[in-house]
């Protein structure tokens, strides 16, 4: 079984209108801007890499996986300014990622957890090849273990 993935991150589309809001605007959409004041700490989900300190980011609730589910799940997300979209290789982990203590949830094409583990960073790769070895897993959502918010999602390449 092909048990290669490859990583992607939100699509920036979902968040441009919202860039020229103004603070009221933001909030009442569930959202604010916030400037970093360290590092590392603000990690963007469109861009999948660590944000700068003085750098702002917006803030903002999002429905992650949003589906017919009891998985259906949604958390606050951070989501840089000048935020680029991240392109990634096949198996290729960002960095943001490769120092984190991370959540992995493996779910079925129903939307069903199949499978959780916690790993360090350095074992992403090999943790996602595991995972995608039960060929009844169609997608792993990688989240941040400590503060529990997604991150990003694996698919099978």
């Amino acid at each position: 079984m092909n048990t290669d993935f490859i990583i992607k991150a939100l699509d920036l589309e979902l968040f441009t209108p919202l860039m020229s809001l103004d603070e009221h605007a933001l909030a009442a959409v569930g959202a604010k801007w916030v400037s970093v004041d360290s590092k590392p700490g603000f990690p963007c989900r469109v861009s999948l890499v660590e944000a700068q300190i003085g750098e702002r980011v917006m803030l903002i609730h999002f429905v992650h996986h949003d589906c017919t589910s009891p998985y259906r799940s949604s958390g606050p997300i951070f989501v840089r300014e000048r935020a680029k979209a991240s392109n990634l290789s096949v198996n290729e982990i960002p960095e943001v990622l490769k120092l984190r203590l991370l959540a992995l949830r493996g779910y079925s094409p129903d939307h069903d957890m199949m499978a959780a583990e916690i790993v360090k960073g350095e074992r992403l790769k090999e943790a996602i090849h595991q995972i995608f070895a039960n060929p009844e897993i169609d997608y792993v959502q990688i989240h941040n273990a400590s503060a529990g918010c997604y991150s990003c999602v694996a698919y099978r390449a």
